[in-house]
């Protein structure tokens, strides 16, 4: 016996919402989307032409599709024709693929996703989720949209401006030797400016329109002959001196797109190519891509940013100001990894920000070590006197403060340091061990008081027992939300191009990651 099974009975269309389970994730995405005030989609509103989607149904449907790890347009147009649950969220709708990449790329989108964020945080606490108490920081590499052979370095951009004004220089030299053009007025003797190139391009046109004149007025061929002789060179060095303002003009807005970075990528400018973790042909080759870094509490993704420069210790102060700016008031305890250790990181925590810094350094680990701790040649087990502010050295010679040394990076920050130089090197049995120094030169010793009471400061919150477990928190807080974005979401790779897209994108992706845990824990 078979249950009733029949295609041709009339069957009247119920609610798609009653097929749905009870903890379906649509209806967390739809308690989301709904929680967002309306002043965040009044910019989406339109007075004139045909009635526009509602916003709010635009991004429910592209967040329950990411969730899905569906990331096309054209994908997600055709989950609406298929998914009870986008029939459900879209109540009937069926946007374009065109509308649902328009909307995802729109330039209010950001603030739409920063009022998810927020309330979704807000969910979190009330339900206590999250207590509020650290906030665990760390950053990934994500491989941009862009083509893996169209890079642009700046190292090589910079040699081609120095031989450019080479060039530039030694043409106009030569013009004026042979007296085709006169000097002009110029305001550097040691480089030609756009401006002064394009006018030298000018005086030599003049010079060769002349000679065309010329031609056309004379009857006589030898004379004729002659003058396109004469033409001929002139005609040559202005070629050269188009291609060379062609080329000036070039490296000019390359080192503008450059900004503080090493490289770009010509399909998506704001790209930067770093070294990806996932190098599978294990040659260290360098892919476009950007730097997402994000802040979470129990494994949730509270707030992100995306930067261009690979390393990121450059990029937890401006990521800071970006939580207290848009998402939330900053915890008590920030915790991040080794790679945000800096001394700049840790004065505007503690003297800025008033926060505890619970972020390691690069030799943590390493001074841990009985290797390291029993070494004698190691300037930190040198036993140090106050009072006369001097170290003594294996061989108990003494280092006496000589001067102060004040060095500013490349970023403006200002450190200072103290440099102790040893009395008497000379005869020293552990010379060899000791210093790399050359014969007849003292042994010196730098160091940066600031930054030793730091490293102080750090491994005493890390020994105690509080701070020391909120800080083992670390791996199993920040890191799985990574897996979950690249493994289990598989998100790997960004498919739109430019920061600002990127950062929708992003957001989008991340917010994808929460739900479905939100929805596996409920």
């Amino acid at each position: 016996m078979f249950k009733n099974y029949t295609m041709n009975q009339l069957i009247l269309p119920l609610d798609i919402e009653m097929k749905l389970q009870a903890n379906d994730i649509a209806f967390h995405v739809h308690n989301l989307v709904e929680s967002i005030p309306y002043e965040a989609f009044a910019p989406f509103l339109r007075n004139e032409g045909c009635p526009a989607y509602h916003p709010r149904m635009m991004l429910k449907i592209i967040l329950c599709a990411y969730t899905q790890s569906v990331f096309s347009g054209r994908k997600i147009e055709a989950l609406l024709k298929d998914s009870l649950r986008m029939m459900w969220l879209a109540q009937g709708y069926e946007p374009s693929y065109r509308t649902i990449n328009r909307f995802r790329v729109h330039k209010d989108m950001k603030e739409l996703l920063r009022q998810c964020f927020v309330q979704f945080r807000c969910q979190l606490v009330e339900t206590k989720q999250i207590d509020n108490e650290a906030i665990f920081i760390d950053g990934t590499k994500i491989e941009a949209n862009a083509n893996k052979f169209t890079f642009v370095w700046k190292k090589a951009i910079v040699r081609y401006q120095t031989n450019l004004i080479e060039k530039s220089q030694a043409v106009y030299d030569e013009l004026l030797d042979q007296s085709i053009i006169p000097a002009i007025q110029r305001e550097n003797e040691e480089e030609l400016t756009l401006p002064e190139l394009v006018q030298v391009i000018e005086a030599v046109d003049e010079v060769v329109k002349d000679l065309d004149q010329q031609i056309e007025a004379s009857t006589d061929a030898s004379e004729r002959k002659h003058l396109r002789r004469q033409r001929k060179h002139p005609k040559a060095m202005r070629k050269t001196l188009i291609d060379l303002a062609l080329r000036k003009q070039k490296y000019a807005k390359d080192m503008t797109i450059f900004g503080t970075r090493n490289s770009y990528a010509k399909t998506d400018q704001d790209a930067t190519f770093m070294r990806m973790k996932d190098d599978y042909m294990r040659n260290g080759q360098l892919k476009a891509g950007y730097n997402v870094q994000i802040a979470t509490e129990g494994q949730y993704a509270l707030a992100y940013q995306i930067f261009p420069n690979p390393t990121d210790t450059l990029t937890l102060r401006p990521f800071l100001d970006e939580i207290e700016a848009n998402y939330f008031t900053l915890p008590e305890h920030i915790v991040a990894d080794a790679g945000y250790g800096s001394e700049q990181n840790y004065d505007d925590i503690l003297t800025n920000r008033k926060r505890e810094a619970l972020i390691t350094y690069n030799l943590y680990l390493r001074e841990q070590k009985k290797k390291y701790q029993q070494n004698p040649f190691n300037t930190a087990n040198w036993p140090y006197d106050e009072t006369t502010d001097s170290y003594t050295c294996p061989n108990q010679q003494t280092l006496a403060f000589h001067h102060s040394s004040v060095r500013t990076d490349r970023n403006g920050f200002t450190r200072t340091f103290k440099v102790y130089q040893c009395e008497n090197c000379t005869g020293c049995p552990f010379r060899a061990s000791c210093t790399k120094a050359k014969e007849g030169n003292h042994r010196t010793l730098v160091v940066n008081e600031k930054w030793e009471n730091q490293k102080k400061y750090v491994k005493a919150k890390l020994s105690a027992e509080k701070t020391g477990a909120i800080y083992r928190k670390r791996k199993i807080d920040v890191e799985p939300v990574f897996g979950h974005l690249k493994a289990n979401l598989r998100f790997t790779r960004f498919s739109v191009r430019g920061k600002a897209k990127v950062a929708n994108e992003m957001g989008l992706a991340l917010m994808a990651v929460n739900l479905r845990k939100f929805t596996a824990n409920q």
